[in-house]
């Protein structure tokens, strides 16, 4: 038979539901063998981090990369750009050019850009000036005596090889000063 105060009604007070309290038997603390040294061990190989991490962003952006929309398939391949021509250099040579007003040469100094204009000498006023070598660089200005005088003065510039071809026509038949850059 069941007694009758375990089908009371009335609540019972509280913390008579718990059961008594028992000792935890002592045991030693559990270790994980290195997990204290981790932290040190990733700042050390922290090259190694940032590499693994770069690569994880790579093959992320890969793989999200743009799809094509509305079609199931794998993306689509890009357009390759058009090929980029490729460009021979530029064979430079050194040319001696005498420049009509020696006192101008006299400012000049290797390593300086000039641009050379040619005057045409008229009898009639001044004539047309043109452009004849744009951002040429003066490599040697000579000091000698006789560079300076009525004709003018002389000055070598580096300028590629068709520039100088037309250096020297114009030289001939026109009056070249120089304008510095």
């Amino acid at each position: 038979m069941v007694p009758v105060s375990q089908f009371s009604s009335f609540p019972r007070p509280l913390g008579t539901d718990v059961p008594s309290t028992c000792e935890v038997p002592h045991f030693a603390p559990v270790r994980v063998r290195g997990g204290r040294y981790q932290a040190r061990r990733l700042v050390r190989h922290r090259r190694r981090a940032v590499a693994v991490g770069l690569a994880v962003t790579a093959a992320a952006l890969v793989a999200a990369g743009p799809r094509e929309t509305g079609g199931s398939g794998p993306p689509r391949a890009r357009p390759v750009a058009e090929p980029v021509r490729e460009r021979r250099p530029v064979e430079m040579v050194t040319a001696p050019v005498r420049i009509a007003d020696g006192a101008t040469v006299r400012l000049l100094r290797p390593g300086d850009r000039v641009d050379v204009v040619a005057a045409e000498q008229s009898g009639v006023g001044p004539g047309d000036a043109e452009v004849v070598a744009r951002g040429a660089r003066v490599t040697k200005v000579p000091e000698s005596p006789d560079s300076v005088s009525e004709g003018g003065a002389l000055v070598v510039l580096s300028v590629p090889r068709r520039t100088a071809t037309r250096l020297a026509g114009a030289g001939v038949s026109s009056r070249l000063a120089v304008t510095l850059c």
